[in-house]
């Protein structure tokens, strides 16, 4: 027995398989039970979405012989005929192909004969939009007025392309693209049902590399069981693709964090050496963007994913700002549409992202050296020979002072100390260079005693999940670095809120330094002069303090 592609052989034989399109469902399903059917609908959407399937499954339903149903019985031999792409009342035209106005005309003067086998002749016209406007003015009359046994079931993808004579005609349904969420549902439904084998990120590759379109997502499901060898594993999927890894992406995000050119570029080399769809990478860098500014705008916000993935992505948007956020969206999306006039599309990316790194805010005020490359002071500008000194005698020339010994390496300063004779957690964590997830954990811990070289840290209940392995391992050989020994670190629960961690004080000094920032303004006198006179009001979102 030859294969049948997964597209076609799980294709929906009733309403109740389809995936999504449940407001076009409920509405011909009603309309079935009621008996109040149309003479012509017109079924609009992208490819793969449903429009043909659901066209077929509605002549099933009214010519079932069990009786007109939105629940055909799929048993009855005109059920069977019509899975089979074999009822003769059942007729499918290709307007693709068939767009002249003698086509049309055919159609028409077959129209007035009555069904040869079931109660309805039923027109199912796909891409309808591809019909000349002869063929659409001589379909007019018979689409206004049909027989009573006869029904039309219009497709297209283009409906901004029909006339507005056709379209006032018909009863318009729009069926919507797939979530990534829908398409993957099914995708393991088929994969489970055909005993295959599967990986759930090769799977959530598969459903966004679908782009809406389920019968794509099951073409290249097929590709990639072939490509796999009869599996399906995520490498593999990301090698047909063209796609890379998250991780990859939040390595580049991680980079423009700490503005980091030369750790940028290495990122590049690696998400290049994958050979990727660069246009793809920076689609992914668009969507992982809308999920950080997701996580720092919208309380509660989880990402779908692993708790790794998760982790990383709550300790950039501690580092990154949101307006800087936005900056990285837009260009990521521009970069996406200016690839094709790079020289070469991973020009193009490399690029995009330096344009990031380029326009990256700078530190306190002051402006943000390039990559590798310190900022130095601009050369005082040579003296001007004076006007007394006459013209023959030249300005008397200065021995350029011996070149200074090259600066000794700068000692690390002392730790400082609390009273307990602890060393300060916050000092500490700065000279460890604590910074992203690490910083993170660190940052919402506070130091509660030292038991021989055991630090105990205090964490609420709802950090304790970052305190795992191998985070905590790695926290706790950079903290030994600079007590200069081997040290372990114990996590207990904070159950009382007691402890103060540097993440609550610094949400303290930033609360506070807001709240002053907007009693500045109220009492400010122009903007009360404002108010009084013009009704002005103040937007307390939009006041953001000075940083020092």
């Amino acid at each position: 027995m030859s294969y049948q592609v997964l597209a076609r052989k799980w294709r929906p034989r009733k309403f109740v398989e389809l995936v999504g399109q449940e407001h076009v469902v409920r509405a011909l399903t009603n309309a079935l039970d009621t008996g109040r059917m149309h003479h012509a609908y017109l079924f609009t959407g992208t490819r793969g979405v449903g429009k043909t399937t659901i066209a077929r499954i509605f002549a099933k339903s009214l010519n079932c012989e069990r009786g007109e149903s939105a629940d055909p019985c799929g048993e009855c031999a005109v059920c069977t005929a019509v899975d089979a792409g074999r009822f003769v009342d059942l007729l499918e035209i290709d307007a693709a192909s068939n767009t002249g106005v003698d086509d049309v005309r055919e159609v028409i003067e077959n129209a007035q004969y009555a069904p040869a086998r079931g109660r309805f002749k039923v027109y199912l016209v796909d891409e309808v939009h591809m019909l000349s406007k002869p063929a659409f003015n001589a379909l007019l009359k018979t689409l206004e007025e049909p027989p009573p046994h006869v029904k039309f079931l219009l497709a297209t993808t283009d409906p901004q392309k029909l006339p507005v004579t056709v379209l006032s005609r018909c009863l318009k349904f729009n069926l919507k693209r797939l979530l990534p969420e829908q398409i993957s549902g099914q995708m393991r439904h088929i994969l489970d049902a055909e005993q295959i084998a599967y990986e759930d990120a090769a799977i959530g590759e598969l459903a966004r590399g679908a782009d809406g379109s389920l019968r794509d997502g099951l073409s290249l499901l097929d590709q990639a069981i072939a490509y796999g060898g009869g599996g399906l594993k995520a490498d593999d999927v990301r090698a047909m693709l063209g796609s890379v890894a998250r991780g990859q992406v939040l390595g580049v995000l991680d980079a423009l964090a700490d503005g980091d050119g030369a750790r940028l570029m290495a990122e590049c080399e690696r998400i290049a050496s994958y050979s990727p769809d660069f246009g793809g990478v920076l689609d992914d860098l668009a969507a992982t963007l809308h999920h950080l500014q997701l996580i720092q705008l919208v309380p509660g916000y989880r990402v779908e994913g692993d708790g790794e993935d998760e982790q990383v992505l709550a300790g950039l948007s501690d580092r990154m700002q949101p307006e800087d956020v936005q900056l990285y969206y837009q260009i990521a999306t521009t970069g996406r549409r200016d690839l094709a006039l790079a020289p070469d599309a991973r020009t193009g990316f490399e690029m995009a992202l330096l344009r990031m790194l380029a326009f990256r805010p700078g530190e306190a005020g002051e402006s943000t050296p390039s990559a590798g490359r310190e900022s130095r002071p601009s050369p005082a500008p040579a003296p001007r020979p004076s006007s007394a000194m006459p013209r023959s005698e030249a300005p008397a020339t200065r021995a350029a002072p011996p070149p200074a010994p090259p600066a000794a390496p700068k000692a690390r300063p002392p730790l400082a100390t609390d009273a307990r004779g602890l060393p300060r957690w916050d000092a500490l964590i700065e000279q460890a260079g604590l910074r992203g997830p690490l910083g993170q954990l660190a940052q919402n811990a506070a130091l509660r005693e030292r038991d021989g070289n055991t630090l105990v840290l205090a964490l609420q209940p709802a950090h304790m999940h970052l305190a795992v392995e191998p985070m905590a391992g790695q926290m706790a050989d950079r903290i030994g670095d600079v007590l200069g020994e081997r040290i372990k670190l114990r996590f207990v629960v904070d159950s009382d809120g007691a402890a103060e961690t540097p993440a609550a004080r610094a949400a303290s000094a930033r609360q506070s330094a807001q709240s002053a920032a907007e009693q500045a303004i109220e009492e400010d006198p122009l903007v009360q002069s404002l108010k009084r006179e013009f009704g002005a009001r103040v937007v307390p979102q939009s006041i953001k303090p000075i940083e020092q």
